[in-house]
């Protein structure tokens, strides 16, 4: 979990500074098809981390889940996070 920890949190900061750049880029009144272009990167990157986390949620936590019986809570899960990802 260590190293996904770390992958997460360097892509939060890849994102972290696209937001700053973004609240940048409105106080200096930049192009607006520029900065829509920047809020799709952020958007981009905050997928990437959803995405890193759910892989390693379904690697770890639902197969312990599934190991000890608890099928239902596993599935639930699962269901609720593929839920959220299609808004």
């Amino acid at each position: 979990m260590d190293k996904v920890r770390q992958k997460i949190l360097r892509r939060l900061k890849i994102a972290e500074g696209q937001v700053r750049g973004l609240q940048e880029m409105i106080s200096k009144d930049v192009y607006c098809v520029d900065i829509i272009t920047q809020t799709s990167a952020v958007k981009q990157a905050l997928s990437s981390v959803e995405d890193e986390l759910m892989e390693n949620h379904l690697g770890t936590c639902v197969i312990d889940q599934m190991k000890k019986g608890k099928e239902g809570i596993a599935v639930g899960e699962i269901l609720k996070v593929y839920r959220l990802k299609r808004k």
